[in-house]
């Protein structure tokens, strides 16, 4: 047989009959045209390991020429996609490095959580000698079941507690939380400032509600700066530029939250409407309120509130306020650390008229009005009086009158003067629809301990 025509077949070489034929020996085959011994034309495929001895060189050069091909294109695709990656993220880097570095912070933490004071820098909040609740005699008889305790787990519930006539009555814990846990108790903490404004006058350091802010904070500004009271802080009817938005990032919360200067922060904000009118919540009424108490008292935030309520009521753990930055201001209107236990002593305090033991540690005249309704504009219009007080919330439910603090993801202190009982719920959670001004939820944990406290009748 006398080859006439050879050629090479690599592994995606369409054959006459459109299949693609494909070798065992690297995948290759050679199509052979040869002049068999009658002279008629034989076409053969023949294996590469036939072939090789005939055909190696040919064979080599064509394998090597098809095989450099692909690499090319290959690499030059690869080099490509990683120069793409690269612009990509240096562009991300240049525009992260560019950014304030209250952004840098969101950006990385995103959404804020119940344990964020491991991401701030804090000041205690000292205790003295502790006063451990005495448990009730009836102590977690409630068994907790059906549509409550699903409720308790559909918002992620951290801690259930239920105090009557100073003893405890009912606790649950949550998500590798316990009795000693800290949490963070969001906007709750306004209610506490409320407390201490209560202690700076009993103490002097403040003459009245009315007092003009301006004369503790002369640099605070707006075209109604000057008629600006305390009085108009507490009841949330400052009528100032403060932007009360948890979804931007270049809200003022947002600054103030993930910042680390607060004070340049509230350089930002004016008294730009009349002082005393409509109600507006907004954290930047309770940082100023804040500021008031560190320039009236010559003392931090957390050492006055250490001093007028942590010690006195015998909490049993020291609690942590965060701040902006080391040695620096406390974050007034939220990010006051502690557990259910000693938030608990906050709401006994408001249910004993600001009595705890036998001291008066807030003026009795002081709690009644920070949870009586219509203390916002006495003698005007009404809007808001019958649901909000001097930083304390106010609910109408089950033919009670419940004064109560809240935080944004479903922290709640709720007063029960009518059965001598402080509800504590905490959690990562809180129902996105309202009834009125309060949360959905805020029903259902007062209806859960009130069942609880009825049980024990």
């Amino acid at each position: 047989m006398i080859v006439s025509k050879m050629r090479v077949l690599t592994p995606m070489t369409e054959i006459a009959s459109g299949s693609c034929r494909r070798s065992n020996h690297n995948q290759y085959k050679i199509e052979v045209q040869a002049t068999g011994s009658s002279g008629e034309m034989d076409n053969s495929m023949f294996p590469l390991k036939v072939l090789e001895g005939m055909s190696f060189l040919i064979l080599r050069k064509h394998i090597s020429k098809y095989e450099m091909q692909t690499k090319r294109k290959m690499r030059k695709r690869f080099n490509k996609y990683l120069k793409t990656i690269l612009i990509g993220i240096l562009a991300i880097a240049t525009i992260y490095i560019l950014l304030p570095q209250y952004l840098q912070k969101a950006l990385i933490y995103q959404l804020p959580g119940i344990s964020d004071y491991k991401i701030f820098d804090n000041r205690k909040v000292s205790t003295g000698i502790p006063q451990p609740w005495p448990q009730a005699t009836n102590y977690n008889g409630f068994l907790l079941s059906g549509a409550y305790a699903d409720t308790l787990q559909h918002f992620n519930t951290i801690a259930f507690l239920v105090i009557q006539h100073d003893s405890i009555l009912f606790e649950t814990y949550n998500d590798g939380f316990s009795a000693t846990s800290l949490s963070n108790s969001f906007s709750m903490a306004k209610s506490i400032v409320g407390l201490l404004t209560g202690c700076a006058i009993a103490d002097g350091f403040i003459h009245s509600l009315d007092d003009k802010v301006q004369h503790y904070l002369p640099g605070i500004e707006g075209p109604y700066a000057g008629e600006l009271t305390i009085r108009h802080l507490l009841t949330m009817r400052s009528g100032s530029s403060w932007d009360e938005s948890y979804s931007s990032p270049f809200s003022l919360t947002t600054q103030a939250y993930y910042g680390r200067d607060l004070i340049k922060t509230f350089r930002k904000v004016k008294i730009m409407e009349q002082p005393g009118g409509q109600f507006s919540y907004k954290s930047g009424d309770t940082q100023l309120l804040a500021r008031i108490l560190a320039r009236a008292t010559g003392k931090s935030l957390a050492k006055y509130a250490s001093e007028k309520l942590w010690q006195p009521l015998g909490a049993e753990q020291e609690a942590l306020w965060s701040l902006d930055h080391p040695g620096g201001e406390e974050k007034a209107y939220c990010c006051f650390n502690s557990n259910a236990r000693d938030f608990a002593r906050l709401g006994a305090l408001v249910l004993h008229n600001g009595w705890w033991k036998d001291r008066q540690l807030v003026p009795a005249d002081y709690i009644k009005e920070s949870i009586a309704s219509g203390t916002q504009n006495p003698g005007k219009d009404t809007n808001g009086a019958d649901y909000y007080g001097l930083h304390w919330w106010l609910m109408h439910h089950k033919r009670m009158e419940i004064p109560y603090a809240r935080g944004i993801l479903g922290q709640y202190i709720f007063v029960l003067p009518a059965c001598d009982a402080v509800i504590v719920r905490l959690g990562h959670e809180r129902s996105k629809k309202k009834r009125g001004q309060h949360p959905l939820d805020a029903y259902t944990w007062v209806d859960l301990g009130v069942k609880i406290l009825t049980q024990n009748q």
